[in-house]
């Protein structure tokens, strides 16, 4: 029978009743999670319960990476980003900071996957030109490419991935995760935001599935090395900063070939500190059988930029002027063309034609 019938209970005990149930079922909506899907469901007091069970994240690279993150590094080719992160991984394996960073966790386990030096090239790195070998901790593991073969009718991504998780299920001790890098993971162009995001996607889900914290290298794009460095000067910037919770890049100083300098991309978990005002400013250097970055002090980015003398910029403007004159109509990406004398600077070159063009119509209308 139906406990809410009208001949059996008066109308104060049928109210009461039903404020009582309903009470009583959205005290268990606060206290459980509700799937639907893709989603869970819980009301912001249960997340904020949920929270406080879980340890505070430590620092793995002073304020620049927290564990629990996907962070990327990226930087031009020939750098450094493979240095530094040899030596982020050597610090974390032997519970030691790097001087000038902060390190909150101890020693531990770290897998840093390879995909650039070779075993020797590794060596001489770490090497007085082959002889006495750095002393690494043990637990420090490198891994490369094996010459394991796809299996037949296997997608190479798919099975790329399914090793990731073999690796994270053989040594599930280890939380730390380097990958150098994610261009070398993919058979297609990772620039490209289609080709980017199932990469991404992947790592995502594989950090969270694990518990995992994963510092990726990346390269950047061709850019000016006159201008500041920003987060869309990293390759595929627009999906992968989506996805990842931290981000720093290293730029190299115009004054010194060993002098370089860090900047705070994108962070979570704490303030940036990092930022064009206040960057890191280190040299790359080889005092013994380690090569490093050694910490200087912290200054401003345009000290480190390259200065483009004005001679040089009103003679780039006059030409693309004297284009523009005999044909108004001209494109950016041909004018830049006509003028560009480095095909690996093309891309940074264009940008600026386009920047000298917009001014040349502006002072034309006035």
């Amino acid at each position: 029978m139906d406990k809410y019938n009208a001949n059996n209970l008066n109308p104060s005990f049928i109210l009461s009743d039903i404020k009582a149930e309903a009470e009583q079922k959205a005290g268990q909506g606060n206290e459980e999670n509700e799937n639907i899907g893709l989603f869970r469901l819980r009301t912001a007091n249960v997340v904020m319960k949920d929270a406080a069970k879980k340890p505070i994240p430590k620092m793995l690279f002073d304020v620049l990476w927290f564990e629990g993150e996907l962070c990327i590094l990226f930087a031009d080719t020939g750098v450094g980003k493979s240095t530094l992160a040899v030596q982020i991984a050597d610090s974390i394996s032997k519970g030691l900071p790097i001087q000038g960073f902060e390190l909150e966790v101890l020693a531990q386990l770290v897998i840093y996957f390879d995909f650039e030096l070779s075993d020797k090239q590794f060596e001489k790195r770490y090497t007085n030109n082959f002889i006495n070998p750095n002393k690494f901790n043990d637990n420090f593991i490198r891994s490369d490419f094996s010459d394991a073969e796809i299996p037949d009718g296997v997608d190479y991504n798919k099975y790329l991935y399914d090793c990731f998780e073999s690796v994270a299920q053989r040594y599930p001790a280890c939380k730390i995760f380097i990958i150098d890098n994610l261009t070398k993971l993919r058979t297609l162009d990772t620039d490209k935001a289609k080709e980017a995001k199932p990469l991404m996607d992947f790592l995502d889900k594989f950090k969270k599935k694990y518990g995992l914290s994963i510092l990726a290298l990346e390269h950047t794009r061709k850019r000016d090395e006159s201008r500041e460095i920003s987060l869309n000067d990293l390759q595929g910037s627009a999906m992968k900063s989506r996805f990842i919770d931290a981000a720093f890049a290293i730029g190299r100083s115009s004054h010194d070939a060993k002098i370089r300098y860090i900047k705070q991309m994108k962070e979570r978990s704490a303030e940036k500190e990092y930022d064009s005002e206040n960057v890191i400013v280190c040299k790359m250097d080889k005092p013994d059988n380690f090569l490093q970055y050694e910490f200087l002090n912290y200054s401003n980015e345009r000290e480190h930029l390259k200065i483009e003398s004005n001679d040089s910029k009103n003679e780039l403007e006059s030409k693309v002027a004297e284009i523009l004159k005999s044909s108004p109509t001209e494109k950016v990406y041909s004018i830049a063309r006509s003028l560009c004398t480095d095909e690996n600077k093309f891309e940074s070159f264009r940008v600026k034609i386009d920047r000298i063009v917009k001014r040349i119509q502006k002072r034309n209308k006035t």
